[in-house]
């Protein structure tokens, strides 16, 4: 199954919804930390349509699925 063409700034939407915080922004790259503990850091390039394996790294990073990332844009088909 394909991956949903999503922005920069609907990731960050989605990520907030699992506990994921803007903690700064440098040029069009947007730094989330994670709440609670571990305070991971992931950073979200702020453009129109994120690149695929941009998409699937910062998935693995944070550790969530196709699915769950369906779950959270609520795009699921």
């Amino acid at each position: 199954m394909k991956l949903p063409v999503v922005s920069g700034r609907e990731l960050v939407k989605a990520l907030s919804k699992i506990g994921y915080e803007a903690d700064h922004q440098t040029g069009s790259h947007i730094i989330l930390r994670r709440v609670n503990f571990p305070h991971v850091r992931v950073t979200v390039p702020a453009h129109p349509a994120i690149a695929k394996g941009t998409l699937l790294a910062i998935m693995k990073h944070v550790g969530i699925t196709r699915e769950a990332l369906l779950d959270l844009l609520h795009k699921r088909h």
